[in-house]
């Protein structure tokens, strides 16, 4: 089968629940992750809870967390026709702040094709993220 595989970090001055505060709040998602246009979960952001992201220009996408830990990590996968993709948000305390991970695999006919364009806009995601959470954790 074919796959593409990237991982991204970046490190923030801010603690780990406040990036987590801005992740487990999908409504904030469009202001750091400028691809977006609406992210809504049907429910709490606990496993199992389905959810639709719109991207800019697309039809809106299901996506399903399939892992929780609060101010840790979560997980969520997303199945299109010829690709499945799965996303791992992880949080990792550093002596100054957190480092924030973001992975993504992605499995099926379509991946090496969708890899780059999914992936593309990851760093400045991850960059405005640290900045919203550093300024909500002054607050």
């Amino acid at each position: 089968m074919t796959s593409f595989e990237y991982e991204h970090s970046t490190t923030t001055t801010a603690p780990a629940a406040a990036v987590w505060a801005l992740w487990a709040d999908t409504t904030t998602w469009p202001t750091w992750d400028a691809g977006m246009e609406n992210v809504s979960v049907d429910g709490d952001f606990t496993v199992g809870t389905s959810g639709t992201m719109t991207i800019t220009g697309q039809p809106p996408i299901p996506f399903t967390l399939t892992e929780v830990e609060p101010n840790a990590r979560f997980a969520d996968v997303t199945e299109i026709p010829g690709a499945t993709l799965r996303f791992t948000h992880t949080l990792t305390p550093t002596g100054t702040g957190t480092e924030i991970s973001h992975r993504v695999t992605i499995e099926g006919p379509a991946a090496q094709e969708l890899g780059p364009v999914v992936t593309a806009g990851v760093p400045a995601a991850l960059a405005k993220l640290a900045s919203l959470a550093e300024e909500s954790s002054l607050v």
